[in-house]
């Protein structure tokens, strides 16, 4: 038996089985859920329709498809948690506070949604065991990403000095030597710089340890910078991709910290909605944190270029702020060589196609720019320069 047929014989095996999806109504959780009933699932959705992303006038998203069943509740209410377990066969953990800079001065806020999220969670998951358990993490607990010297000595790189990011002075070095950066691989030990990155890195661990002490098959996901549609587009945390578009939607030109040269690796939604269903039907994937992105990189003044280019605007070019911020780290994209070894991760969808994807459900969008009071709160604060 092939490989790929191997993989079709297991999600044959998965249909007609009760998932649930915490976080489920939101960019990422909506996709996987399309992702899941395509292959037969059924969907269970718990989400508490936070209004920094849904608006406050928060109801089921019409995205939604009409076959999943949607939960209205909180992953930190206990009895809303063990209400949405019941008769479940596993659960994507998707539910989490998103945004590095917000997290910096809304610290309780964060931890308790997702550092609290996630061991009520894992709790009721303790008394009522499920055959499998996927979690979302992230690609922002590396810190900074991978890098060599010029002998292609890797070269281990913390947080950047406040004192350096004041001079302008955006590559890292190590005693003056110039550094290169290379693909990030799961072996790179963690370095969150943020309270966001550390939250995300403490969910991960929380459910790997869990896991493996109750025999639940449990695997993490670091998913790198994700775009596609059903961003909330009005939401100033959101993905870059995302407040780029709103400000041009708006008539605004994106505005880029540091010189933006700095690199990213852009993955697109259905990609990682794949990479979910991958990884729970895979025995291989237990116990094991992945890289989930496109294994390329990208600038982010380009990313902006394209973004403008594809919606067809050509009078808005980039705004290099030369402004910086705290926690924010220079480059990291993803190795996803392990991925593609466990769970026959591929990505399938070029950038150039699924902007083209974006832009054309852009079309049909409204957004409130809300970048420009974000970055003032962060100014503030003391957390941007």
């Amino acid at each position: 038996m092939t490989v790929h047929e191997l993989r079709s014989s297991a999600s044959r095996a998965q249909a007609g089985k009760r998932v649930l999806i915490t976080g489920g109504a939101g960019f990422v959780g909506s996709h996987l859920a399309d992702e899941l009933l395509a292959h037969g699932y059924r969907v269970r959705v718990l989400d508490n329709l936070c209004a920094q992303v849904h608006g406050m006038q928060a109801a089921r998203p019409a995205y939604l498809a009409e076959d999943v069943e949607l939960m209205v509740g909180d992953v930190c209410d206990p009895v809303a948690v063990r209400l949405a377990l019941r008769d479940v066969d596993g659960v994507f953990h998707l539910a989490a506070a998103v945004g590095v800079g917000q997290s910096m001065y809304q610290i309780a806020h964060y931890t308790h949604t997702n550092n609290l999220g996630t061991a009520v969670l894992l709790e009721a998951l303790v008394e009522r065991p499920v055959q499998r358990l996927v979690v979302a993490s992230s690609m922002s607990i590396y810190g900074e990403g991978a890098y060599v010297d010029a002998d292609g000595t890797p070269v281990p790189v913390r947080e950047r000095p406040l004192a350096q990011l004041r001079r302008a002075q955006w590559e890292p070095s190590v005693d003056g030597r110039p550094l290169q950066p290379v693909p990030t691989d799961e072996r790179k030990p963690a370095e969150p710089s943020s309270v966001y990155a550390l939250s995300k890195l403490d969910q991960e661990r929380l459910c790997l340890i869990v896991g493996q002490a109750y025999a639940i098959p449990t695997t993490a996901l670091r998913f790198f910078n994700i775009y596609g549609t059903r961003q909330a587009l009005s939401n100033p945390y959101t993905g870059v991709l995302a407040i780029f578009a709103a400000r041009l939607l708006n008539r605004k030109p994106p505005v880029i910290f540091e010189d933006g040269a700095q690199r990213r690796d852009f993955v697109h939604v259905s990609d990682v909605a794949c990479a979910c269903r991958l990884a729970y039907e895979s025995e291989a994937a237990a116990g094991l944190a992945l890289n989930i992105g496109s294994g390329q990189a990208i600038s982010i003044n380009e990313v902006a270029q394209r973004i403008a280019a594809a919606m067809g605007i050509d009078d808005l070019p980039p705004q290099l702020s030369g402004n910086y911020r705290v926690g924010d780290i220079r480059h990291c994209f993803a190795d996803i060589s392990l991925a593609r070894e466990r769970i026959g991760y591929v990505p399938r969808v070029e950038l150039q196609q699924g902007l083209g994807e974006l832009v054309a459900w852009l079309a049909e969008q409204t957004a409130a720019d809300g970048i420009e009071a974000a970055n003032a709160e962060l100014a503030r604060r003391g957390l941007q320069g």
